[in-house]
């Protein structure tokens, strides 16, 4: 996994929990697997919006021309 060892990932833990504490921790790992789940649903999941243009008529019949 990128080259980290277990010695790395035992040092970032140890910054991670001096920088923001204990009590942070569930909350920050909790917003980022979130994170990454949507975002790999993102990927998997088909576009939802369609913005191709109809074939209908260019003009828009609800709107009144000016001139």
């Amino acid at each position: 996994m990128f080259g980290i060892g277990f010695p790395e990932l035992l040092v970032i833990l140890v910054v991670c929990l001096v920088i923001f504490g204990p009590g942070k921790l569930p909350e920050i790992g909790e917003a980022l697997g979130k994170g990454i789940g949507d975002f790999q649903r993102a990927f998997k999941q088909p576009p939802e919006l369609d913005v191709t243009p109809s074939p209908t008529s260019e003009k828009d019949p609800e709107k009144p021309e000016k001139g």
